[in-house]
C-alpha cells in the first residue's frame, strides 16, 4: 500500500479550506493526508465571524455577500451541506436554507454639495442557480460579451421609450422602412453636418429612441458578429461611434426633465464605452484577454474610450471602487483599479450571475461557510491544529525546497484534549468571538485579561513547535494573507526574484467596520427603498447593508428591529506608519469607533432621516441589552472592528501590479504551493470566489486534479 502524502496547510480561510476539500474528496481514498494549522481559535481568514457570549448576536470581520457568480465557491458549499445531509428540523439544514436571493443593488448618487440621492435596481433572477453544471458553451468568451453589452443597450433604450412613449409622425408608412432611411440620415448628418443631425433628430423626436435603437443595435450587433480580423474591429469601432452619437443626442434631449433617465444614460455611456474600448484595444484577440489592459486604471481606460465625466463620477463607478476598496494607502484620494479586472468582474458580475445577482447569508460568515466545511473536513480525518501561528518558513540548504515550519503554540488545552472550537445558538453550531477559554490551560486568567490571539502583535507564547519535511509533512500550503509572507518567509523571498517582486508589487489597505443593532425598523427611520446593499456614500463609511434577516439568528432576550452594517476602507495615514507598537490595535479600534460616532451624527441621515437632527444622531436608537448608557456612551455597546493586521489587510488591484502576482501552479519550491485570493488565480480580485480558485489550484498543484480547465471561469478572458 502506498504511504500517504502529509500535507500541512497553513491558514484556514476560504483558499486553505478549498485546497483541503479538494485534496480530501472521498474518491481519492485517503491519497492526502491533511492538517491545518491555524492562529488562534477560529477558521475564517478574513471570512471569520463570531458570536457574542451574552446576546449571540453575529460580529463580522466586515460586511459580507456572494455574488450570483461565484460559481466555484457555490458548488464548494453546495458539497459540503449535501455530505453533512444535517436532518429534519436543522435550522440550516441546505445550502439554500444558508443563502437566500437578493435581487436588489443600490448607489448613492452625489448631486451637488452635501447633496446625495439614494437609488436602487432590481435585477431580474436569472435561469439556473450559482454551482449548477454549465454547459459545454463557454459563457464568458470576448465575443459573448460583447454581444449582452450590445443587448444590455438596447434593452435600457428600450426602457427609456417605454416610459416616454409619444405618437410616431409618419404612422400610416412603413416603420422599418422609415426608421431603416432614418438610420442612414441620422448618420450622414451625425458624421458630416451636426446641425442638420440635431435638426432631424429633434424631428423624429421618440421614433429615434424607439425603432431607431432597434435598427442601430441590430447594425451594430450584426458588425460584431463579422469581427474576425483587426481591420473587422477598426469598422465596428467606427460604426459604433457614429451609432452612439445618435443615442446620446436622443437621451440629451430628456435627460434634463427626468433624473432616472439621466441614470440609465450614464450606464449606457458606460457600456457603449466597453465595447468601444474592448474593440479598439483589440481584446477579441489578445492572447491575454482582458490582462492587456491591466496597466490601466478603469476610470482611465473608460474615459479613454469616451465615457463622460458625469458617467465616471456616477453612482456605478464609484461603488465599483468603493467594494474592492480600490484606493491606494486606503486614501480616498487615490482610488486606482487595474481595467483588466474591473471589466472582468462587471461583466461577471452582471452577465454570469445565476438565480440572483446578491445572495445574503442567513447567518454568519462562519456559521454558514466555515462550520459546515469544518464539519465535513473533520469527518474526512483532517486534523486542526489551533492556535499555531507560523514564525517562519525554513528552506533547504540548496533553497530548493520547504524544510521545516517553525510554529509558536499560543496556548494549550488542558491535558492535552483536543480543542472544541464551535458553540451552540439556537440549534446552530457556530464560532464565538473569542476562544473558550474554560477548554485552555490557565484559562480563567486569560479570560480575565480577555486575551485575543488575534490582535496583531500578540506574542503569547507557551511553546513552540518545529515541522520538519518528511517527517511531519511532504507538501505544503501556504493559505496565510499576503501581508504575512514577508515576515514569516525571508528566505523565500531571499532566494527568489518572482517572490521579491510579488511582495514589493502586491499592495493591500487597512479596512475598518462597524455593525449597529436598532429598536426601530429602517422604514420607521425614513428608509424608503427595499432592503438592500448600497454603496458609492460618503467617507468615512461608503457601503452599508440592511441585514435584518439575521435577527432571528441571534439570541437576544429582547430581539432588535433592524441590523445594519457599514464598511470602508481605513487610510494608512490615519492609524500610523508603525503598526508594531503594542498599542496599534487599540488605537486603531478607538479610531474606528470615532468614525463610526461622526458618521452617525454626520452622515447616516441620508439614508434613515429620521434618526438624526441638527444636534446629530438619537442614540436612544441603538438597541443594547443590559447597558443603562446614556447619549453617544451607547454605542460602545456596539460592535467595529479595525483590520490592520497584516493577515486582515483587503489585497487591491492596482494598475500594473497583477502582474507580479504568482500562481499556485508555480513550482519556484518542490514541496511548496500558495493559496489565497493574493495569487493569479484567474479572478485577481479579493473575493471569495478568487480564494476558493486558488485553493483549488493549489490542489490541483499537488494532486493534478482538478485540472484548471474544470475550474470555472480560470480560463476568462
Amino acid at each position: 500500500m502506498q504511504d500517504k502524502k502529509k500535507v500541512a496547510i497553513i491558514g484556514g480561510g476560504c483558499a486553505s479550506i478549498a485546497a483541503a476539500l479538494e485534496l480530501t474528496r472521498p474518491h481519492r481514498a485517503g491519497e492526502f493526508e491533511v492538517t491545518i494549522y491555524q492562529t488562534g481559535w477560529r477558521l475564517g481568514g478574513k471570512g471569520a465571524s463570531g458570536r457574542d457570549a451574552e446576546t449571540g448576536r453575529i460580529e463580522e470581520h466586515g460586511l459580507h455577500l456572494w455574488m450570483g457568480f461565484y460559481e466555484n465557491a457555490f458548488r464548494m458549499m453546495r458539497e459540503c451541506y449535501a455530505e453533512l445531509d444535517r436532518p429534519e428540523g436543522h435550522p440550516i439544514r441546505t445550502w439554500q436554507d444558508a443563502f437566500v436571493p437578493d435581487n436588489f443593488v443600490g448607489v448613492t448618487e452625489k448631486r451637488g454639495v452635501n447633496q446625495w440621492t439614494n437609488w436602487a435596481a432590481y435585477f431580474p433572477p436569472a435561469a439556473g442557480l450559482p454551482g449548477d453544471p454549465l454547459s459545454d458553451r463557454n459563457p464568458f468568451s470576448v465575443r459573448g460579451y460583447l454581444t449582452r453589452c450590445v443587448l444590455l443597450v438596447r434593452t435600457l433604450c428600450l426602457s427609456v421609450q417605454d416610459n416616454t412613449a409619444e405618437p410616431v409622425p409618419g404612422a400610416g408608412e412603413s416603420l422599418t422602412a422609415a426608421v431603416s432611411a432614418l438610420v442612414k440620415s441620422l448618420l450622414q448628418s451625425a458624421t458630416s453636418d451636426k446641425m442638420a443631425f440635431a435638426a432631424r433628430s429633434l424631428k423624429y423626436g421618440q421614433l429615434a429612441l424607439g425603432a431607431l435603437i432597434l435598427e442601430a443595435i441590430k447594425t451594430l450587433q450584426a458588425a460584431i458578429d463579422r469581427v474576425s480580423s483587426k481591420r473587422d474591429e477598426k469598422q465596428a469601432a467606427s460604426l459604433l461611434d457614429q451609432l452612439a452619437m445618435v443615442i446620446q443626442h436622443q437621451f440629451d434631449l430628456l435627460i434634463a426633465s427626468d433624473p432616472e433617465i439621466r441614470r440609465i444614460w450614464e450606464i449606457v455611456d458606460v457600456v457603449l464605452a466597453i465595447i468601444r474600448g474592448v474593440l479598439r484595444h483589440g481584446l477579441l484577440f489578445a492572447a491575454n484577454g482582458f490582462e492587456a489592459i491591466d496597466d490601466y486604471d478603469w476610470r482611465d481606460w473608460l474615459a479613454e474610450n469616451g465615457a463622460s465625466e458625469a458617467s465616471l463620477d456616477s453612482g456605478f463607478i464609484r461603488g465599483s471602487y468603493d467594494l474592492l476598496f480600490a484606493f491606494e494607502d486606503g486614501d480616498i484620494d487615490k482610488p486606482r483599479l487595474a481595467a483588466g479586472q474591473a471589466l472582468r468582474g462587471a461583466l461577471r458580475m452582471f452577465f454570469t450571475y445565476r438565480g440572483a445577482l446578491f445572495w445574503k447569508m442567513q447567518a454568519g460568515m462562519g456559521d454558514i461557510v466555515f462550520t459546515p466545511a469544518y464539519e465535513v473536513l473533520k469527518k474526512r480525518g483532517v486534523r486542526f491544529e489551533f492556535f499555531h501561528k507560523l514564525e517562519n518558513v525554513r528552506l533547504s540548504e540548496d533553497k530548493s525546497h520547504v524544510a521545516a515550519l517553525e510554529m509558536r503554540v499560543q496556548a494549550k488545552t488542558k491535558k492535552g484534549a483536543e480543542y472544541d472550537p464551535l458553540v451552540d445558538v439556537r440549534g446552530l453550531a457556530c464560532w464565538p468571538s473569542r476562544p473558550l477559554y474554560d477548554q485552555l490551560a490557565n484559562g480563567a486568567e486569560l479570560k480575565k485579561k480577555d486575551w485575543n490571539p488575534e490582535v496583531y502583535g500578540d506574542d503569547r507564547s507557551v511553546d513552540t513547535k518545529t515541522l520538519t519535511v518528511t517527517e511531519d509533512f511532504d507538501f505544503v500550503v501556504l493559505g496565510i494573507g499576503l501581508g504575512a509572507v514577508p515576515e514569516t518567509c525571508p528566505e523565500l523571498i531571499a532566494a527568489n526574484a518572482d517572490w521579491l517582486q510579488m511582495t514589493q508589487k502586491v499592495k493591500s489597505v487597512a479596512t475598518q467596520a462597524f455593525q449597529v443593532w436598532l429598536n426601530k425598523p429602517v422604514e420607521e427611520l425614513g428608509w424608503e427603498l427595499p432592503p438592500i446593499n448600497i454603496s458609492g456614500y460618503v467617507e468615512p463609511f461608503d457601503t452599508w447593508a440592511d441585514m435584518r434577516q439575521l435577527i432571528h439568528r441571534e439570541d437576544w432576550k429582547t430581539p432588535p428591529e433592524a441590523i445594519a452594517y457599514f464598511c470602508s476602507v481605513l487610510p494608512d495615514a490615519e492609524i500610523g506608519k508603525d503598526e508594531t507598537t503594542a498599542g496599534a490595535p487599540e488605537l486603531a479600534g478607538q479610531h474606528v469607533r470615532e468614525n463610526a460616532v461622526t458618521f452617525l451624527n454626520r452622515d447616516v441621515g441620508y439614508f434613515w432621516p429620521k434618526a438624526a437632527d441638527k444636534d446629530g444622531f438619537d442614540w436612544s436608537l441603538l438597541h443594547a441589552q443590559g447597558t443603562q448608557a446614556k447619549g453617544e456612551k451607547r454605542f460602545d455597546s456596539q460592535f467595529w472592528t479595525a483590520n490592520i493586521n497584516p493577515t486582515e489587510r483587503y489585497i487591491l488591484s492596482l494598475p500594473g501590479s497583477l502582474k507580479y502576482r504568482i500562481s499556485p501552479l508555480e513550482t519556484h519550491f518542490d514541496n511548496l504551493t500558495i493559496a489565497g485570493d493574493w495569487t493569479d488565480c484567474g479572478h485577481q480580485a479579493g473575493c471569495v470566489e478568487a480564494a476558493v480558485m486558488s485553493g483549488l489550484l493549489a490542489a490541483s498543484a499537488l494532486s493534478g486534479a482538478p485540472r484548471p480547465e474544470n475550474i470555472i471561469g480560470y480560463d476568462h478572458p
